[in-house]
Parts: structure tokens; C-alpha cells; sequence
């Protein structure tokens, strides 16, 4: 009995113990591992690996809104492989009612996060935080892209790059506009 109440002291005590979800995310995210899950509906799941080190703000503000069910219901108002840039791309409010309205994509929810250099290349499958106003890389709010094929590293300079499509690449391949996310969650 002495032994087993050793083994279990000295386990939880060194922190091998299995953990919850909470902790178990808690500890990913203070090493810099958190990721979100998009599930699109009809398609399935795309698992983002977020650069939480490299880029906080911008990170911390799409975990917030995630949290907060901001992209629930939202579509993927744009969706372009040809020409460049390639991408798609959500985030704006207003496409929840449909992505035929002139103004999808100017939707925001009034919160600018700075331009963070992270040193990631918009390369295929990278994910960014898109600039609301146009040349103006400090404008960033609600809006993300997936970068969808290679050739896009024009951008870089211009979007903090905030992560990459870790799982759900084949669902990225077949994104097309007016896909409907159905719930975003960190993990």
C-alpha cells in the first residue's frame, strides 16, 4: 500500500499523470503549440498548427474570436486559383448570409492587430492574417486566408503568416467559394 501511495504521489508530483483537455492545451500553448479545428461542413476538418511564439497578436485574436464562435456559420467568400494570389478566404461577418454581395470582404469587427514579422513564407498551406485596407499590413482583424498553391511568396512582407494546415490538406484542396465553416475550436 506504502508503495502504490508513492507511485501515485511522485507521479502527480512530476507531472506525468495523464492531463485533461484543458491542461493538456494549456501546456501546448506555453510551448507554442496550439491548434485550431475548422470544420467545414459536407467536407470535413482543417487543423491549423498556430505559430503562437511567432506571432501572438495575431494568434490570441483569432483563438479569442474562435472561442467566441465568430466564424460559426461564416463561408469562404473567396476562393482563387487562378491567378494569383491563392488563396481562401473567411472571415468576414457579413458572409454568413451568402458571398454574392459586392461588399463581402470589406466585414470586420472594428480591431486592428499590427503586422508581425514570423519569418514563415506564404508558401502552400501556410495561413495568414489578411490586411482589411490595402496596403496597410497593421490592419488586420477577423480576416484569414489558406494559402492554396506555391508562387505566393509576394506576399510576405505584406500578411503576418500565423500558421500552417497541419491536417485536412485534402479538404483545403477541394475548398470552394461558399464552403460553410461549421464550428472553429482551439485544441
Amino acid at each position: 500500500m506504502k508503495v502504490l501511495f508513492v507511485i501515485v504521489a511522485a507521479t502527480l508530483f512530476l507531472g506525468i499523470a495523464p492531463r485533461s483537455g484543458d491542461a493538456q492545451q494549456a501546456a501546448r500553448a506555453s510551448q507554442g503549440e496550439t491548434d485550431l479545428k475548422v470544420s467545414i461542413e459536407g467536407k470535413g476538418n482543417i487543423i491549423i498548427k498556430l505559430f503562437t511564439r511567432e506571432a501572438p497578436k495575431a494568434c490570441a485574436r483569432i483563438e479569442q474570436l474562435a472561442k467566441q464562435g465568430f466564424y460559426d456559420g461564416q463561408r469562404f467568400f473567396r476562393v482563387t486559383r487562378t491567378p494569383r494570389p491563392y488563396i481562401a478566404q473567411v472571415g468576414d461577418p457579413a458572409s454568413k448570409n451568402g458571398v454574392n454581395d459586392p461588399n463581402i470582404g470589406s466585414g470586420s469587427t472594428g480591431v486592428r492587430i499590427p503586422y508581425e514579422n514570423t519569418g514563415h513564407s506564404n508558401e502552400k498551406y501556410a495561413v495568414g492574417l489578411a490586411a482589411l485596407l490595402s496596403k496597410d499590413r497593421d490592419s488586420g482583424d477577423c480576416q484569414f486566408y489558406i494559402v492554396l498553391g506555391d508562387g505566393n511568396q509576394f506576399l510576405d512582407g505584406s500578411y503576418t503568416v500565423f500558421g500552417t494546415v497541419t491536417g485536412g490538406r485534402d479538404v483545403v484542396d477541394h475548398l470552394e467559394k461558399g464552403d460553410r465553416i461549421t464550428s472553429v475550436t482551439v485544441g
